[in-house]
């Protein structure tokens, strides 16, 4: 059987258990890094919900970060999930992801005030870092996301930073509170309305602390990475255990992480991102 008759199977089953409205005839698919398959399904060509299909072992992990959170207004509200864990339906939408997100101070408040600060303890997990691929310790996972970042980096930086962040790693990575996290809050799957961040979709659910979640966002995009952009954020947020020396450290480390991805897969953000290195590296030790 074809993927694309899967989809139909799929669609002709929802609509018999009237879970899909029968106006609903085809699905298109949507361009992304994102793993596993997304649609869109439309109503008369508009867009109405979105249908992932992912490995059970995503979809419950999606799951399990979504259903954590129900207060968040920024999250997918989730419709139906198969019960094989093979696939899920969300609402659509409408927006951009990554562009027209406006001012980042203004989209970082609300990412703090309507998501990180609904962050709980994770009491469910012993490792830390991805659900899916977990690690023994903080400082494990950090080890390995700078070696990744330095093979990306290649010469792009001098070699003489690389050893900078790298004495950072143990300092930052102590760490004794573990969140549940969305893991991948980046610009990438923030959805803007009218300049205005509405919803941030794809979690890669992680345990470790919240200050990764709000670095990694900060970090996201190459505008706006200054310290009174990071430490005006700051201040909404209220799982605060840490100060701001601390903080600009955690910034530096995902900074250098986020230039090896862009050498990588974002070549378009990279003069963006080393021009803002030009102004973090002075604040190294």
């Amino acid at each position: 059987m074809t993927f694309k008759q899967d989809i139909h199977d799929i669609l002709e089953d929802l609509r018999k258990k009237r879970i899909l409205d029968s106006e609903i005839k085809a699905a298109h698919r949507m361009k992304g890094t994102t793993d596993g398959r997304v649609y869109t399904l439309a109503i008369n060509d508009e867009p109405k919900y979105v249908l992932k299909l992912d490995s059970p072992q995503n979809i419950c992990l999606v799951e399990r970060c979504v259903q954590a959170y129900p207060e968040s207004r920024l999250l997918p509200k989730l419709l139906y999930i198969d019960p094989a864990k093979t696939f899920m339906i969300y609402p659509y939408l409408t927006g951009t992801t990554h562009d027209n997100r406006g001012r980042k101070l203004e989209w970082m408040t609300l990412l703090v005030k309507d998501l990180l600060n609904h962050y709980e303890m994770d009491d469910q997990t012993q490792k830390w870092g991805r659900l899916a691929l977990p690690r023994d310790s903080w400082l494990e996972f950090n080890e390995l996301g700078l070696e990744e970042a330095r093979e990306n980096v290649g010469r792009l930086l001098p070699i003489g930073d690389y050893d900078k962040v790298q004495s950072l790693i143990e300092r930052i990575s102590k760490v004794e509170t573990k969140y549940l996290l969305h893991g991948d809050t980046g610009v990438h799957n923030f959805v803007f309305h009218h300049f205005e961040l509405i919803g941030v979709i794809d979690p890669s659910p992680m345990a470790g602390p919240v200050t990764y979640d709000f670095t990694y966002a900060f970090c996201s995009s190459p505008d706006d990475l200054n310290l009174d952009t990071l430490f005006a954020a700051f201040e909404f947020l209220r799982h605060k255990q840490i100060d701001q020396s601390r903080l600009v450290e955690e910034t530096i480390f995902q900074l250098y992480c986020r230039i090896g991805i862009c050498a990588k897969v974002h070549p378009k953000d990279l003069a963006g991102y080393l021009k803002a290195w030009e102004y973090w590296r002075t604040l190294l030790p």
